[in-house]
């Protein structure tokens, strides 16, 4: 039986892995998301190992982008702000870079549209000054 969860734990641990380099890279190349990649770390973690999921949710990367929303599903304005203005920020940086690739352009302002509707329309708002916990 022990050799069964050791063989169920190391996709879940390489998944968890691939999803944390792909939501590392999406911080700097706008075409990949972030915050869902993380959350797919958080999960694959989960199932993997108890010590890389504890791991991860102490780092500022979790605590900054995905703590609130995971544990009540609501970030306050400010961090929807803050997250936002960043994916404009290097969204925008892309966009300019894709001068001469229109379908580029086009699949970014998508994914930016996208990005806005998520955050604005489906993530519930916190006000300021709560923490996510309701404390």
């Amino acid at each position: 039986m022990a050799a069964r969860g050791k063989l169920t734990r190391g996709p879940w641990i390489a998944l968890g892995c691939e999803c944390l380099g792909l939501g590392t890279i999406g911080v700097v190349l706008p075409i990949l998301p972030t915050v869902p990649f993380y959350m797919a770390t958080v999960f694959c973690f989960a199932k993997g190992s108890e010590r890389l999921h504890d791991w991860f949710t102490g780092t500022s990367l979790y605590e900054k982008l995905l703590e609130g929303f995971v544990s009540r599903g609501a970030m306050t304005m400010s961090d929807k702000l803050r997250v936002v203005g960043t994916v404009t920020l290097v969204m925008g940086i892309g966009f300019a870079l894709m001068s001469k690739v229109p379908v580029g352009r086009a699949i970014l302002a998508v994914v930016w549209v996208c990005h806005l509707l998520y955050f604005f329309l489906r993530v519930q708002t916190l006000p300021e000054g709560q923490t996510p916990e309701g404390e």
